[in-house]
């Protein structure tokens, strides 16, 4: 667990340089005053002062010194923890699969700009804690120059003491808010750069923009409350920081009157007066300690999200049988699949049908353990998949998809993902990528930026990539962008496979179906039926629903 403690932890061997600069430019900040009121007092009594000036260069060029330290520690170490945090929550949501509860364009926020803030959590834990130290040790140094002058410190700087507070519980909970529209609103600009062409085609491209920028007063609203915030405990720590300053000259001019101080004792009593009266200008820093806790809270969520564990298993002997046991998928108060149960045989092409919303894709995706039921169990081989390793799972299952995402540097990346260039081409070969991919000013090796590539020929790759799966090969509506000529090419390489390994292949096509060795009827998430597409095709509903799709 990622908790904002554990981010600031994290700042390692920076944080103890940043602590000691800052204590050591502390001293100095606290030291500075008295020498400059020694100073003082060797002018009024006629007594050398050059020791004493020579001494306030020091410390004055101590507190330089530190100032560069200070910042040069604090940007490395949110520049290192930065890098980590953003890698966690990388792997994190890659180990979590595509069942992660978060809108896309909200998580690159959260990975981008949130974890930045959460980064600042360690110099911003220690700058606070060294906050503390200049009135703390003015209210000692006061003591020892005049009690009075201590009493009259202290009551100011505890109302100072009070404003920060309030600020900073009250800018923690603003800027969680803001944090929040802020993904909301990136999540919907994502949606829309992804179906771009879509709302071109449609015509709804200012419904679209007002879609997209509707929460930007909510926005305007939170950013205008952080606003108020800090301009509300600016204005407090005004009136309040003064009154630190007249009550400490007040109570040190009666002491001077008295004869318990000396002038240079006065004037030191009043720089410390100041240093008190300055933590109400440290608003900066809890605010950059809020926006912390928020950036600390949002990676928080991310990493609430348990990926699927994997087992120490591994597979035996067989053709890729794939049972389902009670198997059952919700999706909020949904029932996608709905205590599926059924035995498919091993070596098999077989194709899942049903009308839109039947859960075919569910299905495929339990299948491919991509998702896991909330209730049941799907074996492979019967061996249960949630306790296969991860090697031995993703060795035996590949999958494909309507719309391939390809990733990698060049198209050979994109389908062998580190395979040997030999299997990648044996793959592109069997789902007929090859032709085009020869074509390619630089074949294999030509960057996917610099390939264009339709619908199906990206469908292509996708497939190519999934092919080499040992045990299950799955394929949700895999082939829909493809022309019918390819379809038809590719299929048949699919139904007519060695029959060393079980397709099941989510389709809307009758001639799939047809050529399938079984096939899965899916209805309002239960199966309907189960056999061969012949048999099914005497009943009216099962033609109806390739009538719906056709």
């Amino acid at each position: 667990m990622t908790t904002f403690g554990a981010i600031a932890r994290h700042g390692g061997r920076w944080l103890p340089l940043i602590g000691a600069s800052a204590l050591v430019g502390t001293v100095g900040m606290l030291a500075l005053p008295t020498v400059l009121g020694k100073a003082v007092d060797a002018i009024v009594t006629g007594s050398a002062v050059t020791t004493w000036l020579v001494a306030a260069a020091v410390l004055i060029a101590v507190g330089v010194i530190t100032d560069l330290v200070d910042s040069f520690a604090g940007v490395a170490c949110v520049a290192n923890t930065t890098a980590w945090l953003r890698e966690r929550l990388v792997r994190h949501l890659l180990a979590a699969g595509p069942d992660r509860g978060f809108d896309t364009g909200d998580l690159v926020t959260r990975v981008s700009g949130n974890a930045v803030d959460a980064a600042q959590a360690g110099p911003a834990v220690v700058t606070v804690w060294m906050a503390v130290l200049p009135p703390v040790g003015s209210l000692v140094l006061l003591v020892v120059i005049d009690p009075w002058l201590a009493v009259a410190f202290l009551g100011g700087v505890g109302l100072v003491a009070l404003v920060l507070r309030a600020f900073t519980r009250r800018t923690a909970r603003v800027i969680t808010s803001y944090q929040q529209v802020q993904g909301r609103i990136a999540a919907r600009l994502t949606e829309a750069l992804a179906g771009a062409r879509t709302i071109a085609a449609a015509g709804t491209l200012h419904d679209e923009k007002r879609r997209v920028l509707r929460e930007l007063p909510a926005l305007h609203d939170q950013g205008m409350a952080s606003w108020q915030v800090l301009s509300r405990s600016v204005g407090q720590a005004g009136v309040v920081g003064p009154l630190v300053t007249v009550s400490v000259l007040a109570a040190g001019g009666v002491s001077l009157l008295n004869g318990r101080i000396t002038p240079g004792e006065l004037f030191a009593a009043l720089q410390y007066a100041a240093l008190g009266a300055g933590l109400g200008g440290m608003t900066s820093v809890f605010s950059r300690l809020a926006r912390a806790k928020a950036g600390a809270g949002r990676a928080a969520e991310v990493f609430d999200v348990q990926p699927p564990g994997h087992g120490e298993l591994w597979l035996s002997e067989g053709k890729g049988r794939l049972e389902f046991r009670n198997v059952t998928v919700h999706k909020g108060e949904t029932k996608v699949l709905d205590g599926v149960t059924m035995t498919l045989p091993g070596g098999n092409a077989i194709a899942v049908v049903g009308r839109s919303g039947a859960g075919k894709s569910t299905l495929a995706a339990v299948a491919a353990r991509l998702v896991d039921p909330d209730d049941g169990q799907v074996l492979l081989d019967d061996v249960p998949m949630k306790y296969l390793t991860h090697k031995d799972l993703r060795t035996a299952v590949g999958c494909a998809f309507e719309r391939p995402v390809l990733v990698g540097g060049t198209v050979a990346d994109a389908v062998g993902m580190g395979r040997d260039l030999e299997l990648v081409r044996s793959a592109a070969k069997a789902t007929h990528a090859h032709e085009f991919v020869s074509r390619l000013p630089h074949g294999y090796n030509t960057p996917l930026a610099e390939a264009p590539m339709s619908g199906g020929e990206a469908q292509r790759l996708g497939l190519a990539r999934a092919w080499n799966a040992e045990r299950l090969l799955v394929l949700d509506d895999a082939t829909s962008s493809l022309d019918m000529v390819t379809e038809m090419r590719i299929g048949r390489t699919l139904t007519a496979d060695d029959g060393h390994r079980t397709r099941l292949i989510v389709t809307h096509r009758v001639a799939t179906a047809a050529n399938a060795d079984m096939v899965v009827w899916l209805d309002s998430g239960r199966v309907r039926a189960l056999g061969p597409h012949a048999s099914l095709w005497q009943d009216p509903e099962y033609r109806a629903v390739f009538g719906a799709a056709e």
